[in-house]
């Protein structure tokens, strides 16, 4: 496909591996095998038997008839809300589990903003016995607080980051040190399509099959499919399997937190300008000597001051149009879901949501939105916001 990475790890000028020497044999080895090892028949059927039998997959495409009633086209929900841990991200965290063990690693760190990349990570670990360690900002850790209780009783230890903004972009880096610390016996499973080349290729595989279970289950080609984009994990799992299908319009939707006009924003393609992130070359909010902007966003999955390589090529290149909503109009995106359809979205999730009122529609209109994640790790923003 003309949208995949490159040899080089590269989506056009984005991507890469911008990594400390101490890292690069560990990226090598990852590097060299990941393909091959998606790719054997014994890895497939473990994985696909893991998906169906432990997570729920397929998940169903919902036709959500009250809200299609309310905007005057036919919506679709792909219902990831309904895998096993709530939300898409134990696609991911299931196949690099078993990726690990293939690679003789004994012992896994991972990331966490929103704290369900965490559970999943914990999830998959309990299940195979392996020692995970999350690190997730302190700021985080407080308003997810039933996450945060979900991962130490499966088993993990949360180290909590109180540097820099105390969020995602700083649990990140100290995965990062970590992992530089203890090349040999660990694996990080970074829960986005970000960071160092194979990464972003390596989640988006093991996620296009969100977009691949739209195309079995749809008849025919929606018009439209809107995912809400941080990393950008969902997102570029709902449309991979959509990028040589012209037809359909593909919208990614950010976090515009109090407003781009403003400084508490996580939009970043709309405010970000060219650098290198966690090792990758990529959109990010930065200052004009270069350095990061601290992202706002009421959802903490989106509260980061970048975005995948893949989703920067895909801007540039006009495949995708990534547009953002605000705090506020997330949460009434969330609301108007919950009286009309008895669902409650994650606040990540909700931002998709948002942009169903930014849109015109025509009666032929088939939009398929990606339901992320469940809302249960929001509850307390969603009482404190009186919803």
């Amino acid at each position: 496909m003309k949208y995949d990475v490159n040899e080089q790890g590269f989506y056009g000028e984005f991507g890469g591996a911008f990594i400390p020497e101490m890292l690069y044999p560990n990226i090598q080895e990852l590097k060299s095998s990941y393909r091959e090892i998606l790719s054997e028949d014994a890895f497939k059927e473990e994985l696909e038997s893991l998906l169906k039998d432990y997570v729920g997959r397929p998940t169903p495409l919902y036709y959500a008839s009250r809200l299609s009633t309310h905007y005057g086209a036919d919506i679709y929900l792909k219902r990831e809300d309904l895998c096993h841990t709530g939300a898409h991200k134990i696609n991911n965290t299931l196949g690099q589990v078993l990726l690990a063990q293939r690679l003789n690693k004994t012992r896994i760190i991972a990331e966490t903003g929103a704290g369900q990349h965490g559970v999943a990570t914990a999830t998959a670990c309990a299940l195979m016995g392996l020692e995970c360690i999350v690190y997730m900002g302190a700021k985080d850790i407080e308003r997810q607080a039933p996450n945060v209780s979900r991962m130490k009783m499966l088993g993990a230890e949360v180290c909590a980051v109180h540097s820099g903004s105390k969020t995602l972009k700083d649990a990140t880096n100290e995965a990062i040190r970590d992992w530089i610390n203890n090349p040999d016996d660990t694996h990080y499973i970074i829960g986005s399509a970000v960071g160092p080349d194979p990464y972003p290729d390596l989640v988006t595989q093991l996620q296009a099959i969100i977009s691949k279970e739209i195309k079995e289950q749809m008849e025919g080609l929606p018009t439209h499919v809107i995912a809400c984009v941080g990393g950008g994990s969902n997102a570029i799992g709902a449309f991979y399997n959509f990028l040589e299908d012209e037809s359909v319009n593909l919208i990614g939707v950010e976090a515009g937190g109090m407003g781009v006009q403003t400084d508490k924003s996580a939009a970043t393609l709309a405010l970000g300008t060219k650098g290198v992130l966690h090792a990758s070359m990529s959109y990010l909010m930065q200052t004009s000597d270069g350095q990061v902007v601290e992202p706002h966003s009421i959802s903490a999955g989106l509260d980061y001051p970048g975005i995948g390589p893949l989703h920067a090529y895909l801007h540039d290149c006009s495949r995708v149009t990534y547009k953002n909503v605000t705090d506020e109009e997330a949460l009434e995106a969330a609301n108007r879901l919950m009286k009309l359809e008895g669902i409650i979205p994650a606040l990540e999730t909700a931002h998709a949501l948002a942009y169903l009122e930014k849109m015109n529609f025509t009666t032929t209109d088939k939009i398929v939105i990606n339901l992320s994640g469940r809302g249960d790790k929001d509850m307390n923003t969603y009482i404190n916001a009186n919803i």
